[in-house]
């Protein structure tokens, strides 16, 4: 196998830096929300994951666009490890949004436009692998998992806009003019920590594609109809 990248070393251990700095400003000095209580620190973990899977469902059709304009293996390699851990990031939203409803809506789950939305676009995410299980050549899986993942980003989009398109009880972490009485409201501490670990899943995502990507290219050297 290829020599380890320097650079994705750094990003190796500036991810794990960080995870450590942002789980101790989360649990340490955050404030603890006078409503909603400790479950609130759930919000950082599930506000990242969401916004981490997204980038990686986008950054999956970036890389079919790429295959179907090249036809180069490389680019199904960067879509497939891309969606691949953008489906871990969305199932770990779905589930800390879970914990974090539970108290709060004293329910799991309700069928909210959000919630929907999200649930939808996991599973056509999830059937991207059953698609390519089903074919027999490198090629194959290539070109038709090229599409699917160019059509199955549009639900992005729908699932980032549904708290505005539809009418919703998810809050707005986002807000703008009128939707700032909507919106969840924090204190700066908060939003630091917000945003250290908006920075903190976004390197981790980067690094796992790529460590992802390095085993596509592994699995490829090995068994080129593998891969």
């Amino acid at each position: 196998m290829p020599k380890k990248p320097d650079l994705l070393i750094i990003l190796d251990i500036l991810a794990l830096i960080l995870i450590l700095t942002a789980l101790v400003v989360i649990f340490v000095f955050t404030p603890i929300e006078a409503i909603m209580g400790s479950v609130q620190k759930v919000f950082y973990f599930h506000v990242s994951s969401a916004w981490a899977g997204m980038v990686c469902f986008i950054l999956g059709a970036v890389g079919g666009t790429g295959y179907l304009l090249t036809r180069r293996i490389r680019w199904d390699w960067l879509s497939s490890a891309a969606i691949e851990v953008g489906l871990i990031f969305s199932i770990i939203a779905i589930l800390s949004g879970m914990i974090w409803a539970r108290p709060i809506w004293n329910t799991w789950w309700v069928w909210d436009p959000r919630l929907t939305t999200t649930a939808i676009m996991t599973l056509i995410y999830g059937a991207y692998f059953i698609l390519r299980t089903g074919l027999n050549t490198s090629e194959a899986r290539a070109r038709l998992g090229a599409v699917y993942a160019i059509l199955a980003v549009l639900t992005v989009p729908l699932t980032f806009f549904s708290i505005r398109l539809f009418r919703t009880i998810h809050p707005v972490v986002i807000a703008t003019g009128s939707e700032t009485g909507s919106a969840f409201s924090m204190s700066p501490r908060m939003l630091t920590a917000l945003l250290l670990s908006l920075l903190t899943f976004t390197i981790l995502l980067t690094v796992l594609v790529w460590h992802r990507y390095r085993l596509a290219q592994l699995q490829s050297e090995i068994n080129p109809e593998a891969a």
